[in-house]
């Protein structure tokens, strides 16, 4: 479903502040993104979700945190529309910055830690910028035209190759069709 399309009623049994993403894990419930990875993170710690480098670390933290509390401009203009075809949106003054803003971390991160992900190795900081990754493919933003390089857009594409989020992609399009 896209956000905003899933009714009070299809999440309230499993969420009980009526928000997604949410996490079940026996008993216990994890209702928010950031808290359910650093949950996997300490439950699985061979699966180094977080990297081992204490500096690559932090700033993949403070990336996704950054992620997690910012962007509302690209977030509220650009919707998670996985089954929707790419197609050009007007670029306002705030998601200009937010854009700018985006490009400038995924620059500065690249850069320290030399790739191909924001801490060097994959890690939950990559999690956080997938949906973003599909948001400019979505919405045929590309991060050069707001001050990041090429390597920033080749960081994008690279995380919409990913497996993982090609099945994502797959069964949110499989859903709207079967929707229709």
């Amino acid at each position: 479903l896209r956000q905003g399309e899933a009714t009070q009623a299809q999440i309230a049994p499993h969420s009980p502040f009526g928000q997604v993403p949410v996490l079940k894990d026996g008993e216990l419930m994890i209702w928010d993104s950031l808290a359910i990875c650093e949950h996997l993170a300490e439950r699985f710690p061979d699966a180094r979700l977080w990297p081992e480098d204490p500096a690559a670390r932090a700033q993949a933290r403070a990336a996704s945190a950054l992620m997690h509390s910012g962007f509302s401009a690209l977030r509220s203009a650009c919707p998670m529309a996985l089954d929707q075809a790419p197609a050009p949106i007007e670029v306002t003054d705030a998601l200009a910055a937010d854009l700018r803003r985006l490009a400038t971390l995924w620059n500065l991160m690249l850069d320290r830690h030399g790739g191909p992900f924001l801490a060097g190795s994959w890690s939950i900081a990559d999690a956080f910028f997938t949906p973003v990754a599909s948001r400019l493919r979505t919405y045929e933003l590309a991060l050069t035209d707001f001050g990041g390089g090429p390597e920033a857009d080749a960081y994008g594409a690279r995380l919409l190759e990913d497996a993982d989020f090609r099945a994502w992609e797959a069964d949110a399009r499989a859903e709207a069709r079967a929707a229709v």
